[in-house]
């Protein structure tokens, strides 16, 4: 059996990071590293929502980024979280819709926006990539 055992809140660092080659599966793994560390940081809140938008930014790096790398960032905020995903690709994302009901795609941005309370695209200086990132903040 496996067994994840999160940090305490005194032991959470203000931000995390992390680099990866993500696949098919690694949303998975990167909700539960997310989990770990907002409920660690008392953000418990967050989490369902913060979880759904992180597996959509991970869906699209997987489906449009060439060779699936990817940099990570959890970053704590006054009560709240903000999440970047950033990667080499100048290809910027677009929020969907376009493939109408039956398709497979283009709504994972349409997600984010339901789901968080901020999010965007910052292109980095001569267009080499881009971070896309949302924040979701504790209501309550």
């Amino acid at each position: 059996m496996n067994q994840a055992i999160g940090p305490q809140s005194a032991d959470v660092l203000s931000e995390y990071r992390a680099e990866f080659a993500v696949g098919e599966h690694s949303a998975r793994h990167l909700r539960r590293i997310l989990r770990l560390y907002l409920d660690g940081s008392g953000l418990v809140g967050v989490a369902d929502a913060a979880e759904l938008a992180l597996t959509e930014l991970v869906a699209n790096v997987v489906r449009h980024v060439p060779g699936r790398r990817c940099r990570i960032c959890f970053l704590l905020k006054p009560g709240g979280v903000r999440v970047e995903v950033a990667d080499g690709c100048a290809r910027l994302p677009v929020r969907g819709g376009g493939e109408g009901l039956e398709g497979e795609g283009g709504r994972g941005l349409v997600i984010v926006d339901a789901v968080t309370d901020r999010w965007g695209v910052d292109v980095r200086p001569g267009g080499s990539g881009k971070t896309v990132w949302f924040e979701c903040l504790d209501g309550g």
